[in-house]
């Protein structure tokens, strides 16, 4: 199963693909998503290449998340 993030371009779309985590490590994605990309628009990255790093960053904090407490937990932030 894949993840598909899909962003508007002046004459397209450009979609983004990683392979979907089995999970529940997810709370807070949309929130760290759209930090990350407006934090690489201020660093001066494209609209395009601030999706694709975002996608990365958050694709990373998911897969390195720990699994704490019961229901959703939350991403690893700080990850190396």
């Amino acid at each position: 199963s894949q993840s598909l993030t899909t962003t508007p371009t002046p004459k397209n779309f450009q979609s983004f693909t990683v392979k979907r985590i089995d999970t529940t490590s997810t709370h807070g994605t949309g929130c760290t998503f759209s930090a990350a990309i407006t934090a690489y628009l201020a660093r001066g990255e494209d609209l395009i290449d601030s999706v694709r790093l975002s996608k990365e960053y958050v694709t990373n904090a998911i897969n390195k998340a720990y699994k704490i407490g019961n229901g959703n937990g939350p991403l690893n932030h700080f990850f190396k």
